[in-house]
């Protein structure tokens, strides 16, 4: 607000300097209809009230030349003060209509902003013995989340994660997002093995979208990849399960190393699932060591020559300070820089360490 009002100074100069030509240039130069620039100016930085206010200005300064001068109100003066005051009219209503639609937008950014806040939930920093921080750069301009989800739960003195990402983008992948997600809290509690979780996660897809048939053309074509990983306290050790996603990296010691399945499942949803797709795999996740976990957004994120992102190559530059945190706020600056400008698709990361 102050910054506007220190603008009005513009407008209110204009004014001055028009009134000032007109009455020391001849009488036949009709400098006064310049005034209407006033208001349309005032309009830019400033709302319909002080729009107004400078409408009304700008038809008084009108008036002015013509009282010093001694000519009085003529019939041609009459015309261009009715069609300043008319023009400032449609200047101020059109301000009105878009300080209207600018608010409509902020209620429904807050709106959304507070639906996605709900769908994917803040993991905590700290969770058993993990310390955790996560990043979510979504495509959609605007948007908080899009087909890329995680989320993390607590049961029987372990923590429970799953990072994943829907084929697709926009609305429909938010939907499918929250369908896994509610799937994935609701099985929370149920003391389900990980093999057992991919189960019902697999189902839930599946299932979901066999029932959407010709409502949803899309819907046979659609599928998430997704890694499911188990962290039991007290154990130096991380369970996985990998249904197409790709693998997370693990750092130690300033090493990396890449995680990979030696048997990784299909995707879910593709197929009604059965236990013989699925194999749970276990690795050594000991005190001190920080797993990062990604989707394909990060690594199949090009530059302006087409090359993807080096993530295992950039990872390896770390100077590995600051905890997980720092690491994902590394990689995020990294990979803008990267790519030099917006990403075409979302990406996630979540960077776990284990605590002593």
């Amino acid at each position: 607000m102050q910054a506007s009002h220190a603008l009005l100074v513009i407008p209110l100069g204009l004014i001055v300097v028009i009134v000032i030509a007109d009455v020391l240039t001849d009488k036949n130069s009709q400098l006064g209809p310049l005034l209407i620039v006033a208001p349309a100016v005032t309009s830019s930085f400033a709302g319909p009230r002080l729009t107004g206010l400078m409408g009304v200005l700008a038809v008084a300064g009108q008036v002015i030349g013509p009282v010093i001068e001694g000519t009085g109100i003529t019939p041609g003066l009459q015309i261009q003060l009715i069609g300043i005051a008319v023009v400032s009219g449609f200047v101020v209503a059109l301000r009105s209509v878009r300080d209207l639609r600018e608010r409509q937008l902020a209620q429904t950014r807050s709106v959304a902003a507070a639906a996605q806040e709900v769908l994917i939930r803040p993991l905590p920093r700290r969770c058993g013995s993990l310390r955790m921080a996560t990043d979510y750069i979504a495509a959609e301009r605007g948007a908080q989340i899009g087909g890329d989800l995680y989320a993390a739960t607590r049961a029987n003195g372990a923590t429970r994660l799953i990072i994943g990402d829907v084929r697709g983008k926009g609305l429909a992948a938010v939907k499918d997002t929250s369908l896994l997600l509610g799937a994935f809290h609701g099985c929370a509690y149920r003391n389900l093995s990980l093999l057992h979780l991919v189960m019902d996660l697999g189902n839930a897809m599946h299932w979901s979208w066999a029932a959407a048939g010709d409502d949803d053309p899309e819907a046979g074509e659609s599928f998430v990849t997704a890694l499911l990983l188990d962290f039991h306290d007290g154990h130096g050790q991380v369970e996985t399960i990998s249904c197409g996603h790709p693998p997370p990296l693990l750092l130690r010691n300033g090493h990396v190393r890449t995680l990979e399945a030696s048997s990784p499942g299909i995707p879910l949803g593709i197929t009604a699932p059965s236990e013989d797709q699925y194999a749970v795999e276990t690795f050594v996740f000991e005190a001190g060591d920080v797993l990062l976990l990604y989707t394909d957004g990060v690594i199949e994120a090009p530059d302006p020559n087409g090359t993807f992102y080096p993530l295992t190559k950039r990872i390896a530059a770390w100077d590995g300070t600051g905890g997980p945190e720092h690491l994902v706020r590394y990689v995020h600056e990294d990979l803008l820089n990267h790519t030099h400008g917006p990403l075409g698709d979302d990406a996630a990361l979540i960077a776990i360490q284990r605590l002593p």
